[in-house]
């Protein structure tokens, strides 16, 4: 049935999401802001009360700072200056730096945080919203497609009682073994990265500066480890489990402290919490059917040697949020899902292969090769660089038509002193030199009808645009380039392009 046929109330809700982590908490605002009905359905009565993910990337904060949270987060946020990856003699091979100064994305590149800390800010701006039904403690057992939307069904565990719902889309947001991605029949992509490694989150009782504020991955065959200044007086350590160790071992704290002891002792610090982890490195293949989309670790998984794993998630819900609101609105195709996955998946894997290519060399542990790898590395020090991927192709225009087409765009601080995303919103942006803009006498109606936020600001947009060669950017609410203009005809022509229904009304 064409979406034409059906009615926005036909269906309870409009999005239904399962799963309340920091993906579908993410999710789950951004679709407020855009004021959609939204069932959330989270099996757990808490947020799980210790760490997991450990870092966010500049690029989250902006997603962050659009919901509307970035003060509530910042006093908590450690600015993280990096990683290093050293051999069993202490030999840098890599050289991670990453500035602790403000970035393009308006904030730092790299900020450590505490995830109970997240998922509670998260939780707390949904509560209140009249649109947004959060409810914990059901856990879903079955989807079923309709003429209209999906009926979903589940189970309240805290009585027993079942219920169902309807919604025009469904997205799971529940983890690596989502419910979601068995319904849809999805299949993961493996990448063949597949290693056992327990973490082990320590509280100091005590300052010790000199563990460093760096990464450190420490690449010793014999067992290779990694260490992670978190905020405040968190330390991790991810410690590879090894052919010989003693499975019913490895949660003891004897055998913790006997791994920890070139580090820390209890005298000086506690344990929080340990646990055994496969670091899983898996694309799905196919993250949408129909109404049902993945997002999250349902989607993908990736190694922690880059810390994008949550991260990722939150570019899904960001990508994601936008296109659905638009389709329920009737003001986009149903086929704008299809780029979701079509931009989301090269992207998210290039990441993840580079996790992989860095696990590699941390996970070395035949002593001959790691000797290899040292006599190979040692003699140039990789300074790595993060990858800035392009999306794959989807609702943008061309790519060859500009290097920044496809790319995230940077965040300048206004005249006002307002960094630009606050002054957009979650929408399009065109940000136009002025004298294009004089130019066109129609055209601030045209961006009203459209949805669209004109930046006009001399210094900042200049500086930009001087930079891309262009005279205007659109740019799209998740903040990535869809294209330029270099005069009056192409500007016309791009915002006829992203917004059809303007080339309608001036037919």
């Amino acid at each position: 049935m064409s979406d034409k046929t059906i009615s926005m109330h036909a269906c309870d809700y409009d999005v239904a999401i399962i799963g309340l982590g920091p993906t579908g908490a993410t999710l789950a605002n951004l679709l407020a802001i855009e004021g959609l009905r939204v069932l959330v359905l989270e099996r757990d009565k808490d947020i799980f009360a210790l760490p997991r993910a450990v870092h966010f990337d500049g690029e989250c904060m902006r997603v962050f700072q659009s919901i509307g949270l970035a003060d509530t987060l910042l006093p908590k946020l450690f600015v993280g200056p990096g990683m290093k990856f050293v051999n069993a003699a202490g030999q840098l091979l890599i050289d991670w730096s990453r500035p602790t100064c403000i970035g393009p994305h308006g904030w730092c590149a790299s900020y450590k945080f505490h995830q109970p800390d997240l998922e509670n800010a998260l939780r707390d701006r949904l509560a209140g919203q009249a649109n947004i039904d959060v409810r914990l403690r059901h856990e879903v057992f079955a989807l079923d497609e309709t003429s209209d939307g999906v009926q979903l069904r589940f189970e309240d565990t805290s009585c027993g009682k079942l219920g169902r719902a309807t919604a025009r889309y469904v997205v799971g947001c529940d983890g690596a073994r989502s419910i979601a991605r068995r319904f849809m029949g999805t299949e993961l992509t493996d990448l063949k990265s597949h290693e056992r490694w327990v973490v082990v989150d320590v509280l100091l009782d005590t300052p010790r500066p000199d563990l460093g504020d760096f990464s450190i991955q420490y690449c010793d065959p014999a067992r290779p480890t990694t260490y992670t200044r978190g905020p405040g007086n968190r330390r991790r350590w991810e410690i590879m489990v090894m052919p010989g160790d003693d499975a019913t071992q490895l949660a003891s704290p004897e055998w913790l402290w006997d791994k920890l002891a070139r580090w820390i002792s209890p005298a000086d610090a506690r344990l929080e919490r340990s646990a055994i982890y496969t670091f899983h490195s898996v694309v799905a293949n196919g993250w949408r059917r129909g109404r049902l989309l993945l997002a999250g670790d349902a989607a993908h998984q990736t190694p922690p040697f880059m810390g994008q794993g949550m991260a990722a998630g939150i570019r899904d819900a960001s990508n994601l949020a936008w296109k659905l609101a638009t389709v329920i609105r009737g003001t986009s195709p149903d086929t704008l899902l299809d780029t979701y996955e079509s931009e989301r998946s090269p992207h998210v894997r290039e990441f993840i292969e580079t996790a992989v290519r860095l696990g590699s060399v941390i996970q070395t542990t035949h002593p001959e090769a790691a000797t290899s790898r040292d006599i190979e590395m040692s003699a140039a020090i990789r300074h790595f660089v993060t990858p800035q991927p392009k999306l794959g192709p989807g609702a943008y225009l061309d790519a060859s038509s500009s290097a920044v087409v496809g790319q995230v765009a940077p965040q300048p601080r206004l005249a006002d002193g307002r960094l630009m995303d606050d002054v957009v919103g979650y929408r399009f942006a065109l940000v136009a030199l002025p004298e294009l803009l004089a130019g066109c006498d129609d055209i601030a109606e045209r961006a009203e009808r459209a949805g669209v936020q004109i930046v006009c600001d001399a210094d900042a947009v200049n500086t930009w645009l001087a930079s891309t060669g262009a005279a205007a950017v659109l740019i799209r609410p998740d903040r990535y380039v869809y294209g330029i203009a270099h005069d009056t005809a192409s500007l016309y022509s791009l915002l006829e392009h992203a917004f059809p229904a303007l080339q309608t009304a001036t037919a």
